[in-house]
């Protein structure tokens, strides 16, 4: 079954407090300190239009894209979930962005050509359970890498599924719609297992009550750092989520910021 199904018609709601702008002015830094891509849709050469599309992957209902198009850069968004990018359409629709938008599950991600930043944030590789299946992420990221391009990415690390989620459940009440988030974590396979049960207002005082199941493998940043490297890209930044500093063995999310290496310069 499909994640992120019924479960899309209130993402939005329940990421209300998500910092996004913050996201992406944390984004829009590190590309300009790191990265080739910049903010002008106006392609001087015929290589530019490669080397200043930015990918937003694991894109979601978009409202991350659309803060990144509003900067300037020339945007694509890549998902597995029909529903999510459906939201996203709608917003393309009302804001008029230009954003290009693909249905594909990362796995199997296939570009029409390069593109000079590729991002992934809000925990979307830790929907890769498998390790081996991450590290072709990786290895399709590295190839539709402009030359010299970034992979900019966060995840959550295991420390926070086994210490900080762990066995807990969280419940979120409001006046249109709640859910429960009951957590569950492996131990020993390494993955975190929530149970989604929503509860949406659909007419009157009628509520309509949903499932999904979501699983997130937890990394750390050895292994991170090892299938970066094994992909043929270089790491230039590894910094704690939360506080932008150096990581610690309590760092909860973190971000890293990989080279292409490999494509002659163009």
């Amino acid at each position: 079954m499909e994640i992120y199904q019924d479960f899309a018609e209130v993402y939005d709601r329940f990421m209300d407090n998500t910092p996004y702008e913050e996201w992406g002015k944390r984004l829009d830094s590190l590309i300009r300190r790191y990265g080739v891509s910049r903010p002008d849709r106006e392609a001087a050469k015929p290589l530019d239009a490669e080397r200043n599309l930015v990918v937003d992957l694991g894109c979601g209902t978009g409202t991350l894209t659309e803060i990144m198009y509003e900067k300037g850069y020339d945007l694509a968004g890549v998902d597995a979930s029909e529903s999510m990018l459906n939201i996203a359409l709608e917003k393309k629709e009302k804001s008029g962005a230009e954003i290009l938008y693909l249905q594909q599950d990362m796995r199997d991600l296939e570009l029409y050509g390069t593109a000079g930043t590729i991002y992934s944030v809000c925990d979307s590789l830790n929907y890769i359970l498998d390790e081996e299946e991450l590290a072709e992420v990786f290895l399709l990221v590295n190839n539709y890498l402009f030359p010299g391009g970034i992979f900019i990415f966060d995840f959550n690390t295991e420390y926070k599924y086994r210490e900080v989620i762990g066995e807990n459940t969280i419940a979120e009440s409001r006046e249109d719609c709640s859910f429960i988030w009951d957590n569950f974590y492996d131990r020993e396979e390494g993955i975190n297992e929530y149970d989604l049960t929503v509860f949406v207002r659909e007419e009157g005082e009628m509520f309509r009550r949903f499932t999904e199941t979501h699983y997130q493998r937890g990394y750390t940043v050895e292994q991170m750092l090892a299938l970066v490297e094994r992909a043929g890209m270089t790491v230039l930044e590894v910094t704690d989520a939360d506080t932008g500093r150096a990581v610690t063995e309590e760092s909860q999310r973190v971000y890293v910021v990989a080279k292409e290496q490999g494509k002659e310069s163009l």
